[in-house]
């Protein structure tokens, strides 16, 4: 979906759709598994107590782009 929208433009409305309901499809199957949910608790769980404790926001994890 990204490389349509950067190769796109303005256009990306129109000409992305199909990659758009590809990506909608594969997010909609993470939001509703309840063990990545659980998995993204205990990580935010985790990262909140430490960062209570120390003071100290840990860097945000930056993710490649599968495409």
């Amino acid at each position: 979906f990204t490389k349509c929208c950067q190769e796109t433009g303005l256009l990306m409305v129109v000409k992305c759709r199909k990659e758009n309901t590809a990506l909608k499809d594969c997010l909609v199957g993470y939001y509703s598994d309840p063990l990545f949910y659980e998995e993204c608790k205990t990580e935010y769980l985790k990262q909140r107590e430490e960062y209570r404790a120390t003071g100290i926001k840990k860097k945000r994890q930056k993710f490649t782009s599968n495409v």
